[in-house]
């Protein structure tokens, strides 16, 4: 199963904060790496090279350099969720992705009033945002197995 990352942010203490598409956010701690992979010994000797982590192209992961990259289920597998005021909150593209719709039938949902601004999505600057609560309610469940719906988090 696919969990693709949107995001990541180095963390005191050799954690990473990572942000799933699918609305979910884990912490990820990379000392136990030190010890069972030789390679990521390097990130201990030199904190500064840690602190250099990004998203891997195409979200499948994150890495350092290409000697260093950890997998996209790694991180998801074995990070722990936390909870944050962006849990279930996800980009049109990814939602539409996992829904198998249109970007274009969302923002239509919207200016028919099936889908309320503000409340069930709504635009931060070029980018348009939806919980996922409001596409299960609309849409049902994500008919592409990318990602588990256990991992959508709701407020219910």
């Amino acid at each position: 199963m696919f969990h693709k990352v949107k995001a990541v942010t180095a963390l005191p203490d050799y954690e990473l904060s990572i942000q799933f598409a699918e609305g979910v956010t884990k912490i990820y701690d990379v000392k136990p790496l030190f010890i069972k992979w030789t390679p990521f010994k390097s990130l201990e000797k030199e904190p500064e090279k840690f602190r250099l982590v990004e998203v891997d192209h195409g979200g499948y992961g994150v890495i350092w350099n290409d000697q260093l990259d950890l997998s996209c289920n790694e991180l998801f597998e074995n990070g722990r969720s936390i909870k944050t005021p962006f849990d279930g909150l996800m980009a049109f593209t990814d939602a539409t992705e996992l829904w198998g719709l249109n970007e274009s039938t969302l923002r239509k949902a919207i200016a028919y009033g099936k889908l309320i601004y503000g409340v069930d999505a709504c635009k931060y600057g070029k980018q348009w945002v939806i919980s996922a609560d409001a596409m299960r309610r609309e849409y049902g469940e994500p008919k592409h197995n990318r990602v588990s719906v256990d991992y959508l988090v709701s407020d219910k």
